[in-house]
């Protein structure tokens, strides 16, 4: 029998058992990306995590039994800006939508191509959805009520034409959390290492934006509170409205929970490191002010800091790379294989000869198990997981059935947990295409080099193996005769 789910939760700093509201209903939301350009590799690993603890859940509640939402942020002033570069003229809340629509369809692409599971693979049409990709600018009636909700309870404030939420007012209010205590820092703490908008309108330095006027170049939308300059809602804002309307109000009537005060709580909320604060805390903020309940999400997990080369990724040092670029010289499931090798929580540097391993592994296991169909989950590989995604302890019993030659259950994991997505004669020939190697190029080489070692003609034989190791083509030569290859990077 696999191991209780035991996942590592920010909001109490430890390791705990995962106890759902609902077991029938497991409900997960993870802050997605903001679709202005393409997604860098940073942005790759809580997709590919959170994608891994979704089929986790769905493994062990069953999976008409958990729902996943990842938004999608499509109204921010760098989506603005190219908006107004890219179509002038156009009124600006189409502009938007057609430049995000571009970007959102070639993440959809991008991350595919990781192994993760999309909606298309998990929705069903005579069921609830289990699977949401909700748009921010298909949720401002949601982002107005909630403003609303917060200045009717005093914890938010007009000012020229601006919403705010009042940092001192909600500490005084009764039943809700105090501000700094998720990202466990003072309020001076958290002004001192905060980058603060200063505005002459603010009540407190701490203060932040709920709802804001829109100038002539952004797009724009009625105003909550009577504002009547049309207006565009603050971030924090739009993943609380996002995660209430599917995961709180789309469960009104199915929950099953006796507790009717978890019925504006839901399970699991995920995101990197680097949103605990401002972003998370003032999620939390703003529902558990609006709703007056003591959570917003029970479990709160974070994935750590990614480097490249052991530094920070930045344009400046030459060092940044989108998953559109390393996906022309790698194939996804090697991005993928290549992230799960570090514990999600703990920082991973991005190296090319990380990747160099991972596909070395990746080109066995499709050698060994890429062919066949089945796909499930070994307990063994259940039991790793449960303990808060321990991926390198997965990865390890998924070596250890390569040991056992225990090829079969080897794939059949392997396609339950994101990979062999494609035939291993097709993984090769994608392989060598993408690197610009022709294979019938290289067979023809090779069957001219064993006719060369047959009549023991070796400067041929060498020859031909410069000529091989110039297309970038290691060539082995093995104990039963055979001659394999592979290109070299």
């Amino acid at each position: 029998m696999a191991a209780k789910l035991r996942l590592y939760n920010t909001l109490t700093r430890s390791k705990d058992d995962f106890v759902p509201i609902d077991p029938e209903n497991v409900r997960l939301y993870v802050c997605g990306p903001t679709v202005y350009d393409y997604a860098h590799i940073g942005n790759a690993r809580p997709i590919i995590v959170f994608d891994l603890l979704f089929r986790l859940l769905r493994h062990v509640y069953g999976k008409q039994a958990v729902t996943y939402v990842r938004n999608i942020t499509d109204v921010d002033d760098k989506i603005n800006a190219r908006a107004a570069r890219d179509c002038p003229g156009m009124p600006h809340n189409e502009a938007i939508r057609v430049v995000t629509g571009k970007t959102e369809e070639q993440f959809h692409a991008d991350i595919r191509a990781l192994g993760v599971l999309m909606p298309e693979d998990v929705n069903e049409a005579d069921q609830p959805p289990r699977f949401v990709e909700p748009r921010a600018t298909e949720h401002i009636d949601e982002m107005r009520m909630i403003i609303e909700r917060l200045i009717a309870r005093g914890a938010a404030y007009v000012a020229e034409e601006h919403v705010l939420f009042s940092v001192s007012a909600m500490q005084n209010l009764s039943g809700v959390p105090k501000y700094g205590a998720f990202s466990k820092r003072s309020l001076d703490e958290l002004l001192s290492g905060a980058r603060v908008d200063v505005a002459p309108y603010k009540r407190d330095a701490m203060d932040f934006v709920l709802w804001k006027p829109s100038g002539p170049q952004d797009p724009a939308w009625a105003s909550p509170a009577g504002i009547q300059t049309p207006g565009r809602p603050g971030w924090h804002i739009e993943c609380s409205a996002m995660a209430w309307r599917h995961l709180v109000q789309a469960f009104e009537t199915r929950l099953t929970c006796a507790d009717p005060n978890a019925r504006e709580i839901f399970d699991i909320h995920g995101g990197g490191i680097d949103l605990v604060f401002p972003h998370h805390e003032n999620e939390i903020a703003q529902s558990c002010c609006a709703f007056e309940t003591p959570r917003m999400a029970n479990v709160w997990m974070h994935n750590g800091f990614l480097q490249v080369e052991g530094e920070k990724m930045s344009k400046s040092l030459g060092n940044f790379f989108t998953i559109n670029e390393l996906l022309q010289d790698w194939p996804g499931e090697v991005l993928r294989f290549n992230m799960l090798r570090t514990h999600y929580r703990q920082p991973i540097d991005w190296t090319v000869k990380g990747l160099e391993e991972s596909e070395k592994t990746l080109d066995r296991w499709y050698e060994l198990a890429g062919r066949g169909e089945t796909a499930f989950v070994s307990d063994h590989i259940v039991d790793a997981l449960s303990d808060d995604l321990n991926t390198p302890k997965m990865l390890a019993e998924l070596h250890a059935l390569d040991g056992q030659s225990a090829h079969e259950e080897l794939g059949a994991n392997l396609r339950a947990l994101g990979f062999l997505l494609e035939g291993a004669e097709a993984w090769k020939a994608r392989k060598q295409s993408a690197l610009n190697v022709d294979a019938a190029q290289v067979q023809a080489l090779i069957a001219a080099r064993k006719e060369a070692r047959a009549s023991k003609n070796w400067p041929e034989s060498d020859r031909i193996r410069d000529e091989l190791a110039a297309l970038n083509v290691v060539v082995k030569d093995n104990k039963d005769g055979t001659t394999t290859w592979e290109v070299a990077r």
